[in-house]
């Protein structure tokens, strides 16, 4: 399959597709190769769904500044696409004395990144909103937060990719990128692909084919996240979440309902060997522990049904206890890697695809790390960096 393509996205997840749907828009040639036989079967297929509003990392960090504008185009992207998608808002609620305490760092942090509509509410309205709950002692409701079908996403982004210009290549699995004169080739199942330049949204994959050409790019770390049903769904309309333990890899165990009336609970976090090690079903116990402090009334194992897990691509190593911020490495020039896009990473594609599509035209400003030259030091990552506020969203 020799071809001369300017822009090479690849993987064909939310984040890929949305940088592709980005570039064709603005004119550019772009192709998304995807190993699989269709979009969206890696981590966009074990994503709880969240429409998150950009409240739990640092208000300066790319994670949080690109969930916030990207929460915007995504809400108003599924209005227009007809995606299916409720902005239900979610609460965050308090169970001890020292959650309540945390619980006011949380509403600091959400106004400072631009979330005002996060507000405290009592725990009478809480239990109002939905009386299968357990009584906080404290709670914040953060209105702007939703849910959506991450399959009826991605679908409509790779249309869009399409409807644009671009191509969509699907069982075309890249194993490696070679420098090629002013471009690459890309070694794929397919045959080689020349392409000018190349966007790496690989996901869990994406750490290793960055090193091919950027040895010093940072390693991914599989963390792994399962999810459990319960299995007589309680009247829910929103997600609700514990406050965050710190040093905790995830957000803690929440609920969250989706499109059809189930409700889930999850994901857990926990750091595996390998990106693929899907199999085998947790420990119940941790589960049914965080159920009855957020439900009222009994349950036991029983009442929950093991679902699935996903595997996170952090940046963030075992024993670390600081978050890693997301990482666009362009090394060598040319060559955009993402790295690190996990949770929020959904409500953040559309911005992510932004910011790459403004890269691709000479600019992309501080929030793309660029590597002295090839063989360059390891470049910094999770730094805090700045770019102007979102403007308006461009449908």
């Amino acid at each position: 399959m020799p071809h001369d393509v300017e822009i090479a996205v690849l993987g064909a997840g939310v984040v890929g597709c949305a940088v592709a749907r980005a570039l064709a828009r603005r004119g550019h040639d772009v192709w998304v190769l995807e190993a699989a036989s269709r979009p969206g079967t890696g981590i966009s297929s074990r994503n709880s769904g969240v429409i998150h509003a950009g409240i739990q990392d640092p208000p300066s960090s790319l994670r949080t500044r690109a969930c916030v504008e990207g929460r915007r185009r995504l809400v108003a992207y599924c209005r227009a696409r007809a995606v299916p998608h409720r902005v239900c808002g979610k609460f965050v609620v308090a169970h001890t004395r020292a959650q309540v305490e945390a619980l006011e760092g949380v509403l600091a942090r959400a106004h400072a990144a631009g979330v005002t509509e996060a507000r405290p509410v009592s725990p009478g309205v809480v239990v109002a909103r939905a009386p299968c709950l357990r009584r906080p002692l404290a709670a914040l409701l953060v209105p702007v937060t939703g849910i959506v079908d991450p399959h009826a996403l991605v679908s409509a982004l790779g249309a869009d990719v399409e409807r644009a210009g671009g191509k969509m290549v699907f069982a075309c699995k890249v194993a490696a990128i070679e420098l090629a004169g002013a471009g690459f080739t890309l070694r794929t199942s397919r045959g080689p692909v020349t392409v000018r330049r190349l966007v790496n949204a690989a996901g869990l994959g994406a750490a290793a084919l960055a090193r091919s050409v950027a040895p010093h790019a940072p390693p991914v770390h599989p963390c792994r996240g399962d999810y459990v049903r319960l299995r007589r769904p309680p009247p829910l309309d929103l997600p609700v979440y514990p406050v965050r333990t710190p040093g905790d890899p995830g957000l803690g165990l929440h609920l969250t309902p989706d499109l059809h009336g189930d409700v889930r609970l999850g994901p857990s976090a926990y750091y595996v060997d390998e990106p693929a090690a899907l199999g085998g079903a947790p420990d119940l116990g941790p589960f049914v522990s965080a159920a009855r402090t957020l439900l009222a009334g009994e349950v036991s194992a029983a009442d929950l049904a093991y679902v699935d897990c996903g595997i996170r691509p952090k940046l963030r190593g075992r024993g670390e206890r600081a978050e890693r911020d997301f990482l666009l490495l362009e090394d060598p020039p040319g060559a955009l890697h993402l790295l690190g896009i996990e949770s929020p990473g959904l409500t953040a594609a559309l911005a992510l695809g932004r910011i790459v599509a403004d890269w691709a035209r000479g600019g992309g400003g501080d929030d793309v790390t660029r590597a002295a030259g090839h063989g360059a030091a390891e470049p910094a990552v999770g730094a805090t960096v700045r770019m102007p506020r979102p403007g308006p969203v461009r449908r």
